[in-house]
Order: C-alpha cells, then sequence, then structure tokens
C-alpha cells in the first residue's frame, strides 16, 4: 500500500462516516483533504495522521471522540493491522507486513514514473536562470543556478507542469562595451581598459575574431566586429559548457530584441494608462511600493527615455504573452545582488494588469571553493577566474550538480574539492551513487545464484531493517512532492542520503543471495524485490537531480 493509496483509504473511511451520520459537519463546512506522514518515533507507527484534529471543529466534537469513529472505521480498511489513538486526537498506523510490503512491487510496476503525478498538469511555468553576461564563462553562481534551475525544471515536469527553460541573453548595454573593448585591445597588443575584462578567454575570443574576420581591426568599426563577433564566440562557449552540464535551454532569449522590435516603445504608451504608473517630475514611476519595493521606479525618464525596469516589463509581457507556451507562472532564478527586483517585477506584472502571484523570484546566494583547507579565489576582471569549465574538471558533471543542488539557495555554501574527489562515506554523492550501485551487484549476484521475483512473499519483509527501508521508500513521492511545492531541491537531495544510509544499513542486515548451500527461499526472492525496488528510487531520485545512477563502481 502506497501513502497516497491509504490518504484515499483513509478519505473514504472520513466520506463513509459522514454519509453513516457518525459526524456532521456544520452548514457551509466542508471536509479537509487527509494527509498522513510518518511518525518520528518508529514506535507510534508506520503512517499518522492528525484529520481527526483538523476536521473536529466542523463537525461540533471534540478531536479524541472524532478519531474514535474514524479509528473504527480504518481498521476495517485492507491491509491496516491496528489503530492507535494518541494525545489529543492524533491517528497512528501500523500496517500488516504484506500490505506495507506491496509499495515495493508498485515502485517497480511504475519504474520511472514512479514518484510522479500530474498535481502541475496545465500549468506552463517559465523557469528563466543562468541568463549569464556573454562577457566570460559561466562563473561559480551561474553554475549553482545551472545545477539547482535544472534540477528544479525536472522536479516540476515530474509533476506534469510543462516547463520552458530560458536564458536570457543580455547582450544590450555597458557590459558588451566593456567586454568589446578588451577585445579590441587585447587583439591590437594593448593593456585591458580600466574598466574591462581580462583572463585568457579574452585572448582567446580576440583570436577567433581574427580568425574569422582578418580585416577587424581595419574595419570601419573594428570595435563593433569584435562586438558582434566575439559575443556571437562567447555564447557558443556558453552554450556548449551548458550542455556539457546536461543543461540545455527551450528559449534564448535576446534582450536587444526588446528594444530592436519596439516592443519597449509599445508597452510605454500602454503603461501610461495603467493605475499603477505615475507622472511626476516630468517623468513616469511605476508603484513598486506597494509591492514591497524601498522606493518606486521611474520607468519613463524626463527626456522620454526607456529605464532600465521598462525592459524588465516588456520582458515579463513577452513571456505571458507568446503565442507558443505562454507563462502562467514565471519564475526568475537570480543572484544575490538582486533583492530589490521581488518588488519590482511583481509591480511589473500589476502594471500590466495581470497578477503579482504570476511572478516568483528566487535569490540565490554565494558559492566558495574550497581547496587544502584554504579557499579558491574568484574574481572576473582579475582574470582569475573559477567557472563552470574549472569546477566540472576537478569534480566531475555529477559531484558539481549535487554538491550545488544539496543546499537551500538562499544560503552561502562552501564546496570543499578535496572531499567531493574521495571516494568514501563522506562524500555525500559518492554515498547515494554507491548505495544505487550496491542495489545493482545484489541484483546481479542474485540472479546468477538463481534468485528471481517470480515467487514473492510480501509478508515476510516483517524485520526492523524492512519496515524501516520501505517507510523510507514511502516517503519518496511526497518528498518530490514538496520540492516542487517549495522550490527546493535540496530536499530531495537530503532524503536521498537518508534513503541511502537506510539501505546500507538494511544490506547489514539481510542477504539476499543465498550463502553456500543454502536453498533459495521465497525470503530470498521477496529481499530480492525490496533491493530493487531501492535502485529504482534511487535512480528516480538522482535523474530528477540531473545526476547519473551508476550501476558499477
Amino acid at each position: 500500500m502506497t501513502p497516497e493509496e491509504l490518504s484515499l483509504a483513509i478519505d473514504g473511511a472520513l466520506a463513509a462516516a459522514l454519509a453513516a451520520g457518525e459526524l456532521t459537519l456544520t452548514d457551509g463546512e466542508t471536509a479537509p483533504a487527509v494527509r498522513i506522514e510518518r511518525p518520528k518515533n518508529r514506535d507510534h507507527g508506520d503512517w499518522a495522521t492528525n484529520i481527526a484534529l483538523q476536521i473536529s471543529k466542523k463537525v461540533g466534537k471534540n478531536p479524541r471522540e472524532v478519531a474514535q469513529v474514524l479509528a473504527g472505521r480504518i481498521t476495517e480498511l485492507p491491509g491496516v493491522a491496528s489503530v492507535d489513538i494518541a494525545g489529543p486526537g492524533f491517528l497512528n498506523i501500523i500496517l500488516d507486513a504484506a500490505a506495507a510490503g506491496e509499495l515495493a512491487q508498485t515502485i517497480l510496476q511504475q519504474g520511472q514514473a514512479y514518484g510522479t503525478n500530474q498535481t502541475l498538469a496545465g500549468k506552463t511555468i517559465n523557469l528563466e536562470f543562468v541568463s549569464a553576461n556573454p562577457t566570460g564563462p559561466i562563473h561559480l553562481g551561474g553554475t549553482r543556478w545551472a545545477a539547482v534551475g535544472d534540477s528544479l525544471a525536472r522536479i516540476f515536469q515530474s509533476q506534469g507542469a510543462k516547463v520552458v527553460r530560458e536564458y536570457y541573453f543580455n547582450d544590450h548595454g555597458n557590459q558588451i562595451d566593456r567586454f568589446a573593448r578588451s577585445l579590441l585591445a587585447r587583439a591590437r597588443g594593448e593593456a585591458a581598459p580600466e574598466d574591462g575584462y581580462g583572463g585568457e578567454y579574452i585572448t582567446d575570443i580576440a583570436n577567433r575574431v581574427l580568425e574569422a574576420r582578418p580585416d577587424a581591426l581595419t574595419s570601419a568599426d573594428p570595435q563593433e566586429v569584435f562586438r558582434a563577433t566575439g559575443v556571437e564566440f562567447m555564447f557558443e562557449d556558453i552554450k556548449k559548457s551548458l550542455h556539457e552540464f546536461h543543461v540545455d535551454f527551450d528559449v534564448f532569449f535576446h534582450e536587444n530584441s526588446l528594444f530592436e522590435e519596439g516592443k519597449v516603445d509599445e508597452l510605454l504608451e500602454k503603461l501610461k494608462e495603467s493605475e499603477n504608473l505615475y507622472f511626476k517630475d516630468g517623468a513616469w514611476w511605476l508603484k513598486s511600493t506597494d509591492f514591497g519595493d524601498d522606493k518606486d521606479r521611474v520607468v519613463i525618464k524626463s527626456d522620454g527615455n526607456a529605464a532600465y525596469i521598462a525592459g524588465d516589463i516588456a520582458y515579463f509581457q513577452d513571456k505571458t504573452k507568446r503565442p507558443v507556451d505562454p507563462a502562467d507562472l514565471a519564475i526568475y532564478m537570480l543572484g544575490a545582488d538582486h533583492h530589490g527586483y521581488v518588488a519590482r517585477l511583481k509591480a511589473a506584472a500589476a502594471a500590466l494588469g495581470d497578477n503579482p502571484d504570476m511572478v516568483e523570484v528566487m535569490i540565490g546566494q554565494m558559492v566558495n571553493l574550497v581547496k587544502d583547507g584554504k579557499p579558491v579565489r574568484m574574481s572576473k576582471r582579475a582574470g582569475n577566474v573559477v567557472t563552470m569549465e574549472d569546477l566540472v574538471e576537478i569534480v566531475g558533471v555529477d559531484a558539481a550538480r549535487y554538491s550545488l543542488t544539496r543546499y537551500s539557495v538562499d544560503s552561502n555554501i562552501d564546496i570543499d574539492l578535496d572531499l567531493l574527489t574521495k571516494q568514501s562515506n563522506e562524500n555525500p554523492v559518492f554515498y547515494v551513487q554507491y548505495a544505487h550501485a550496491r542495489t545493482c551487484a545484489i541484483t546481479r549476484n542474485a540472479e546468477a545464484a538463481g534468485v528471481s521475483t517470480d515467487s514473492v512473499d510480501l509478508a515476510l519483509l516483517d524485520s526492523e531493517a524492512d519496515s524501516a527501508l520501505l517507510a523510507a521508500l514511502g516517503q519518496y513521492a511526497g518528498t518530490v512532492k514538496e520540492a516542487a511545492e517549495f522550490r527546493e531541491p535540496h530536499r530531495l537531495a537530503r532524503y536521498l542520503e537518508a534513503l541511502a544510509g537506510t539501505y546500507h544499513r538494511w544490506y547489514g542486515l539481510s542477504h539476499v543471495a543465498p550463502k553456500g548451500d543454502e536453498e533459495i527461499t521465497d525470503l530470498h526472492r521477496t529481499r530480492l524485490l525490496l533491493n530493487q525496488a531501492t535502485g529504482q528510487v534511487l535512480a528516480n531520485g538522482l535523474g530528477l537531480l540531473g545526476v547519473s545512477a551508476p550501476e558499477k563502481m
């Protein structure tokens, strides 16, 4: 019995109690949805629910009275061994071993689909992340967003959502001019501009521009040649790095297009009619303070030109009004220096007549690399750049993605390079991947010994180790759902580590293949089933994080 099946069964028991008049809702009240969870103390049962406390006021009875009614009906459910009423009215439920073991069969029957649902079906989520300026390689902050953003996209998709992965290509403004001037100076053998960019990649891009455009230095506008061609090469490198990091985007949106296609000018006229804009001191202002901003923002400057935020508003409008996959929800994943954008983007949505809740902004914090106990410094302008490629070269894609995803995005993280290159239980990605590899090795050994899952007896999964492992497996679907709901992929990573630990302990207590001349029994076959179910859940979870599930290590 899966947690979802048990929830539905309890919901049915509640509905039956209401239909029989054992409980009566007061006028205008509706029954809440039943939620179950694992008790922290396993002595309190396999599953627990507080539905009696939730509904007690709605039916005019104290929670223990309600619990008594429900306990009688839940006890009658197939697969339920007993129900205990605890404290003010909690219902602690113990399943019989066979019913608990059915979870393993369900996992294997559903395979890669286990843990998925259609909660977000019909919803299109535009997820914008990385969006690194094409002025240099992707640094560690962008690498973190690549790992987290792609994992979150996979998790949303597992819940039925249509996800549009979007990269906002910022090719409009002063940073690109500084990049072009840096390339031109390097090509001429001159020192980099004071506000320019350094580093070996500048030399590489400058040489590639000269190879593609031998006339670049003698053209009518050398800086424009280096700007256009250099940005194109830099962006090719960025795309290549992301692809090798197993991150591919559906849309690459050019900021320039908002201006070149007149979308900003068209928007400005429309915004003047909005109640969320007002005219003052010769300029048009957005009432962003209504949405938590520290001050209102100028949208149209007194000289009639658009302020930077006008581009942000036009971009949001484009996301939500596209003919293909218009966004129902736009999530922006931004760096630590973008806190002010939360209120501004919500105000932008309101100015367009949309619900501000269509905008969500996630702010990521800094990433620090540590090696030999000392920080590895980064500085794009100084040329001492720690990039995505640097991290991958040292620890590999799997370790990089996993380590960047296993922390909440609102916390600074230190990545210990020495730890991530160790093949030991101290290394979290190794610990989880090794658990999966172990399930595969056990399956190979058991099958070589003649063990199959053709005949199993789920009631034999009655040891404490079996129950603990089944309990951990039962939490997978709920963890994925919460990761989507709270936009926190790190919940899944931490879950996988806990599952791996539970599995390793089970392995130490439960042999699957017969030893020596031992006869193959249903216990061996049933344990093989549980072993394979664990491997499936580990593979599913790692897949949602964009990390491989190796069969051998």
